[in-house]
């Protein structure tokens, strides 16, 4: 059987020019965090397949990578379900695992606990622009904080990470899913019916309002509920003056506390921001998370033309583990869409330092090769990037070869001038 040259469906090999801005990225990622008081922490890739199929991930359930059971445990003439086969699986978020974890050491952990966690994440879903099988993603959370300062903080540490990547003029978009389940309440859906309504919700951007009517009606909702639902929609601005509206219009359905704590939310990030993006309130974003509780956000940007990141709380996950329910909130920043639009417009990690080639002709005696390596190691003691390499016959391409490699500078060492 032939070897295959080409990675999986769904993964990608990655060349050093993109490596760079990944691993800068990387490391500006955990310099900003920090300042706003995250920890990095780490869980295993493989989880427990129980873990990941508790109903907790939405749609992701059905992506999962699943690990067969194996050597004795593995019992395939046995088997009459896969629960038979299957004891684990690779992880579809970081934010099952953290709740694990959280769960299994929350006595050695601070309260509240700010977690940063970055790494590989797997799902079997079909690739596109800026979305493949195996991802990296990066996640920020606090856990054991009640209030909307985790809400504030999340924002306002991710927000300050975009503005130092360049990134402007991008909506941190946010809503409520207490509100979402008071607007479907006050139209007269019935509560098992909600997550049907906010599925069909959730393709407004893509269907419209009209399109939305359309599919409702198609489930057997009643036109009347249909109208009062949608005539929200129609009357909702995307301000805190929106926020307001709901509080009114919903008054005896929606707590009126949770609207004022995100009329909150929306106020104190807009006053202490400092990178240039806008925070707006839109009652259409649903998040596909059926974890979350209270507020949920997304990163909007043009020029994607989609979602960068997103979040919210989820207060009853780790409850799942414990018993006891623990407050807690996470922001994720989609880190594969930030390096591919930092490609796309040819970004330059600043401050690198220079890069310089030492070319040595072919055959350099050893005496003569020592020079070269103890020029090298002065350069590189002065911060400088050194590689050495044997002259090629075709120097001329050798040398635009490492140009592009982002080496400025070039050192030849002849054999009979040393």
């Amino acid at each position: 059987m032939a070897l295959k040259k080409k990675p999986v469906t769904g993964m990608k090999d990655i060349l050093p020019a993109e490596m760079a801005i990944r691993d800068y990225v990387i490391r500006l990622i955990k310099e900003t965090y920090a300042t706003f008081g995250f920890s990095s922490m780490e869980t295993p890739c493989v989880e427990h397949i129980e873990n990941l199929c508790s109903k907790q991930g939405g749609e992701n359930e059905k992506l999962i990578f699943k690990i067969l059971k194996r050597g004795e445990k593995l019992k395939i003439h046995e088997a009459r379900t896969e629960n038979d086969l299957v004891d684990g699986g690779l992880r579809y978020d970081l934010t099952v695992p953290l709740s694990r974890y959280y769960a299994n050491h929350a006595n050695e952990l601070p309260s509240p606990f700010k977690a940063l966690q970055m790494g590989n994440v797997w799902r079997a879903d079909r690739p596109q622009r800026g979305r493949f099988r195996q991802f990296m993603q990066c996640d920020i959370d606090i856990l054991g904080e009640p209030t909307i300062l985790a809400e504030i903080e999340l924002i306002l540490a991710t927000t300050t990470l975009l503005g130092k990547l360049d990134f402007k003029n991008f909506t941190i978009r946010i809503n409520d899913r207490r509100i979402l389940k008071a607007m479907a309440a006050y139209s007269g859906f019935a509560p098992e019916t909600f997550d049907t309504v906010f599925i069909i919700l959730d393709k407004m951007d893509k269907i419209g309002m009209d399109g939305v009517a359309q599919e409702l009606a198609k489930e057997g909702f009643a036109q009347e509920s249909i109208d009062r639902y949608l005539s929200m929609f129609r009357e909702v601005t995307e301000g805190i003056e929106g926020v307001r509206y709901l509080r009114d219009r919903l008054d005896g359905v929606l707590d009126a506390q949770y609207a004022d704590d995100l009329e909150m939310i929306m106020k104190s990030v807009d006053a202490v921001k400092n990178a240039d993006f806008k925070i707006a309130f839109d009652p259409t974003l649903v998040r596909g998370m059926s974890y979350y509780t209270g507020p949920i956000f997304e990163i909007s940007m043009d020029e994607f033309g989609g979602s960068v990141g997103g979040g919210g709380r989820y207060d009853e996950m780790i409850g799942k583990f414990t018993g006891n329910d623990t407050s807690a909130c996470g922001f994720s920043i989609g880190f594969e869409r930030i390096v591919m639009l930092l490609l796309e417009r040819g970004y330059q990690v600043p401050g690198t330092a220079g890069k310089t080639a030492l070319l040595i002709e072919k055959g350099m005696p050893a005496d003569k090769l020592l020079v070269v390596l103890n020029e090298a190691d002065k350069l590189r003691s002065a911060g400088t990037q050194v590689t050495i390499a044997v002259m090629k016959k075709n120097k001329k391409f050798q040398k635009e070869q490492l140009t592009e490699e982002g080496y400025e500078t070039f050192q030849e060492f002849f054999i009979d001038k040393m």
